[in-house]
């Protein structure tokens, strides 16, 4: 059997080549980037493991042996799931795989900009020496903090904030009222969230209803001392509406990881907003975080050509509940 690594930035396949070397599978290791290239590589795969390329409906059509298409990583936005369900090929993501460090490096972002470093370490490389802050610097426990999507990640960056004494709110979540209550977070509609929230962190799955999900309107409700930290998905934001609220401060600073197109374009404007910290979509990253993803990917590979029971085979379902426009 052919196991097919169609993308992925790692630096060591020892999970991968140890799993294939003891059932005896040849694996093949690819770096594509397009639809086509993948088309070129996969059409023979038993199985498939995917990262960032796009595993489209046509590429799904060619795979006449595929027993199921691994995600290395969370979100399975690259993946057409309907083509997929069509085709009786099972689609697999690691959820569990790097919790701690993704909300880790949100609150990280959360309160770096909170308390407004960037700017002051700016002010002092200069030569200043400031007595005050760029923008209102607000006391923790007197800030709102919005947590959009309450799965593992959004949970674990809520214990996370929680010992600051932040007030908790969220919106459109499928938590019922008491769950919200034990959780210390209070249900507010759309509006009432991105009016009130001075940190608003995303962590949602990136669907057709969620695309955009903040944009010029959602922008503009903000308060002009709010944060945006974005640690899920890249077009869960116009970037562009984005780009133009921060450089006309209409709000204080965004924290994103994740971007609409990666690598980030060289003349993106959010590269010339000094209050927006930028980092390359390694919220998950840790040396422990990636070995075991590679394992848990590996093993469900092996379950699904062994016919075993997957740990985590994806069903379609109801789209998360994106905010009116």
């Amino acid at each position: 059997m052919k196991v097919v690594i169609v993308d992925c930035n790692f630096e060591s396949f020892a999970q991968e080549e140890a799993m294939c070397k003891r059932e005896g599978y040849c694996l093949a290791r690819y770096q594509c980037r397009t639809a086509d290239e993948v088309l070129s590589v996969a059409a023979a795969a038993d199985a498939l493991l995917v990262q960032y390329a796009p595993i489209t409906a046509e590429v799904i059509r060619s795979l006449k042996r595929c027993k199921v298409i691994v995600r290395y990583g969370i979100g399975v936005d690259m993946i057409d799931l309907v083509a997929a369900a069509q085709g009786g090929i099972p689609v697999c993501n690691v959820p569990d795989y790097g919790i701690d460090e993704v909300a880790d490096h949100a609150m990280a972002l959360a309160l770096t900009l909170c308390r407004q470093l960037p700017w002051f370490d700016r002010e002092v490389r200069n030569g200043a020496w400031p007595s005050s802050a760029a923008t209102p610097l607000l006391r923790l426990s007197e800030m709102t903090f919005g947590i959009l999507g309450l799965g593992r990640i959004g949970r674990a960056v809520l214990e996370r904030a929680r010992p600051f004494g932040f007030r908790f709110v969220t919106a459109g979540t499928s938590q019922s009222a008491e769950e919200l209550t034990a959780l210390g977070v209070t249900r507010l509609d759309w509006d009432a969230l991105f009016e009130q929230a001075d940190v608003l962190s995303l962590h949602m799955p990136l669907t057709d209803q969620t695309r955009h999900m903040v944009a010029g309107r959602r922008l503009q409700q903000m308060k002009p001392s709010s944060i945006i930290v974005n640690t899920a998905r890249g077009g869960l934001i116009d970037t562009q509406a984005l780009a133009e609220a921060l450089l006309a401060g209409s709000i204080a600073a965004a924290g994103l990881d994740v971007f609409e197109g990666e690598p980030l374009a060289s003349d993106h404007p959010l590269r010339g907003c000094q209050n927006a910290l930028l980092t390359p979509h390694l919220a998950y990253y840790s040396s422990s975080s990636i070995e075991l993803l590679q394992r848990l990917a590996s093993e469900e590979v092996e379950r699904a050509l062994k016919g075993l029971p997957l740990r985590c085979s994806l069903d379609l379902r109801a789209p998360p509940q994106s905010p009116p426009a």
